[in-house]
This record gives C-alpha cells, sequence and structure tokens, in this order.
C-alpha cells in the first residue's frame, strides 16, 4: 500500500554504489570509492569556526523560510558580481543543498503531461524529480566529440516542453558549455518561452574554460532558474547548504513548497555560508589545483590502459570509455568485486553512457596511483 508514483523511481545509482562501498568496506576490504561526488578536502577553517560562533551565539532557532537576510543579500551580490545577472534578495530561498532547490524548482514548474529537455547524460536526480512532478523527461543528445554539448535540440522541443535543465561544468562528464551552446539554448528558450533550469554547482570548479552563467543572457532574466550550492566549492556536501534564484512567479510557488516541507536551512549552516561568501576565497583556487593534477592523473592512467577518456574541462569526474572491456555496469561491477574500485556505471546518467563509467576523482593522487594499477591487474 505505497504511492504510485514513487513506485517507477529508483534509488540514486550514486548513493546506491556507494553504499554497498561501504558495506565492503565494514567487511574489512581496502574499498577506492571513485563513486560519490564529494570533495576529500576538510572545509575550510574559518567556515567552522563561523558555524561554532552561530551556535555560540545562540543561533539555533527558526529563521525566516527563505534564509537569513544577511546572506540573501549576499548571494544577490555575489550573482550580480560573479554571475552577471542582476539578482535580487526576494527572489533568493537558501535551502538545504542545491538537490532540494532542484526538486522545488521542478515541482514549482512542471505539471501532469508536460516535458523537460534533459542532454544525454546527466545527473541521476534530474529525471526522477520530473517524474514525482508527473511530467516526462525528454532526453536530447550531446556531441560526445566535443565535450558532451548538446546537439540537435530544436528537434526535441514540442508544445509540451516547459522546462530545458542545463548542467555546466556537468554531472557526469565534466563538459562545460561555451558561450555559442549557451546562446542557442537562450535563443530556443526565448522563442519558445521555455524556463531554463542552471543547476551551477560546479562553476568553481572549471580548469581553462570560463564558466557562463545562462540567466546573463540577452532576454534570460525572466526563463531562468538558477540553482548553486556550497557543497563543492567549500567542501561542504555534508552541511547541506544550497540556494535558488528565480522569477518572481517561480520564487512564489517554491516558497510554498520550501516552507511546507523542510521550513528552512538550518540555521548556524547558513550563517557559515555567509563567510563562505564573504570569507578568504583562496580555498577553491588551492582545491582546483590539486583537482587539476588528479585529473590529469587520472586521465593519462586511463588512456594508457586503453580507456578512451577525453580531459573534462570542469567539476571533478572522468568519463571513460570502458567499451573495449564491456558496458559500463559490467566492468564497474568487475572493478568493484575483482579490483576493489568503486566507479558508477554510466547508464545511470542515460542511455548515452551505457559504454561508461563515470570517477570521481575527489580523492588523493595515492590512491589514484593505487587504483590505476589494482586495475591494471584485473583488466
Amino acid at each position: 500500500m505505497t504511492a504510485k508514483r514513487l513506485q517507477n523511481i529508483t534509488e540514486s545509482a550514486t548513493l546506491r554504489i556507494s553504499n554497498l562501498a561501504s558495506e565492503l568496506k565494514s567487511q574489512g576490504k581496502d574499498i577506492i570509492s571513485f563513486s560519490l561526488g564529494e570533495p576529500d578536502f576538510a572545509t575550510p577553517r574559518h567556515i567552522t569556526d563561523a558555524a561554532k560562533a552561530s551556535l555560540d551565539r545562540g543561533d539555533t532557532h527558526y529563521t525566516p523560510s527563505p534564509g537569513i537576510p544577511e546572506l540573501r543579500r549576499a548571494i544577490a551580490e555575489k550573482l550580480k558580481k560573479e554571475n552577471k545577472i542582476d539578482a535580487k534578495p526576494g527572489n533568493i530561498i537558501v535551502t538545504p543543498g542545491a538537490k532540494q532547490a532542484i526538486f522545488e524548482v521542478i515541482l514549482s514548474v512542471l505539471e501532469e503531461g508536460d516535458e523537460a529537455i534533459l542532454f544525454d547524460p546527466a545527473w541521476v536526480s534530474y529525471e526522477p524529480c520530473i517524474k514525482l512532478a508527473g511530467a516526462k523527461a525528454v532526453w536530447a543528445p550531446t556531441n560526445r566529440e566535443n565535450g558532451f554539448t548538446p546537439s540537435g535540440l530544436s528537434e526535441y522541443i514540442t508544445k509540451k516542453t516547459k522546462l530545458i535543465v542545463i548542467n555546466s561544468p556537468c554531472n557526469p562528464t565534466g563538459g562545460v558549455y561555451g558561450k555559442d551552446t549557451m546562446k542557442e539554448i537562450a535563443d530556443m528558450a526565448v522563442d519558445k518561452n521555455i524556463k531554463v533550469l542552471s543547476d551551477e554547482i560546479y562553476e568553481k570548479i572549471i580548469y581553462d574554460k570560463k564558466h557562463i552563467s545562462i540567466g546573463s543572457l540577452d532576454g534570460m532574466q525572466d526563463l531562468t532558474i538558477t540553482v548553486n550550492g556550497f557543497s563543492k566549492a567549500y567542501a561542504m556536501t555534508g552541511w547541506r547548504l544550497g540556494y535558488v534564484y528565480a522569477p518572481k512567479e517561480v520564487y512564489e510557488q517554491m516558497l510554498k513548497l520550501h516552507s511546507h516541507s523542510v521550513s528552512q536551512a538550518t540555521s548556524f549552516v547558513q550563517y557559515a555560508g555567509l563567510t563562505a561568501l564573504q570569507g578568504d576565497q583562496t580555498c577553491i583556487t588551492d582545491m582546483v589545483r590539486e583537482f587539476r593534477v588528479r585529473r590529469d592523473l587520472l586521465v593519462k592512467g586511463l588512456n594508457k590502459l586503453g580507456i578512451k577518456c577525453a580531459m573534462p574541462d570542469g567539476a571533478f569526474y572522468a568519463f571513460a570509455d570502458v567499451s573495449e572491456y564491456g558496458s559500463g555496469e559490467k566492468v564497474a561491477e568487475l572493478l568493484l568485486n575483482k579490483a576493489l574500485v568503486a566507479t558508477t556505471p554510466g547508464a545511470a546518467f542515460g542511455e548515452a553512457g551505457y559504454d561508461f563509467i563515470r570517477i570521481s576523482y575527489a580523492t588523493s593522487q595515492e590512491r589514484i596511483k593505487e587504483a590505476l594499477r589494482r586495475m591494471e591487474a584485473v583488466l
């Protein structure tokens, strides 16, 4: 006797693999986990100190549902300065993680019979959220030879299309959309009056390209819903702190859902987020520098093994073509059971990922080297 709306929703593949890896670890096995999108760095000290100070001040009570005013103002200022989005604090909601923001956006925009465009491959949780809204995910192709950027979008737009979801830098591919790609999507959205959900959680983790927020382009101010958060840039995954900037009509519907469900983001975590935005940003520079070294080490090692893997431009994932050894699912299973290396089958992110595995290089160089040795021994 359970709700039908959940019967076609599967467990998150990334969390399932992570849980399996944790179970094997509990059995005493030395598992190298490449499955979760979680920086292995400690949260910077000035941020944790801010949370402690907030607790000492007694910031342990309810806050306004959309977030403390200071943080909403700081987010608006950040969006104006860094993303060229004319953001207003009154259109911002602070959420318990960016995932919650995405969930609220999709349920506020889509309804039964609507369609939403996803670019194949895409993060595992977009489609379940779309299904929970009673809508349908329409998978549009990407060009693998051009960093998995969208191609032929116009062929997938129908009268039912109400939302386009973009994620740049992208999970799982590490692809970064350039200005031409963003403009193509923006022109289509403006022409057809379609809203765009822009998931920018990895915006700070970019190597040789520049991040572009689609909400900054002509005509997109009232069509773009921008989601971001603190988990990746500030190594604050467990803190659960995200935010969304939305046009007034979407903001008002989201706030209803937000206030009747999670109520608010944790009070003292919001003050830590305020310090993260306003404090020293060298922690991000240092982390990205290390991610670049790990990326180069992993990708060169994979290609040496005969696993075709392009150099990702952003995030901390390598999307590796393992077709030389079998499907992504079979290779992921083999690596976990025989090499004790946990990866995520690419098919979890869409049909385009069938021959791929996603490898998160958010782990030390030493563990990456050891994983490559194990993979070589097994493959």
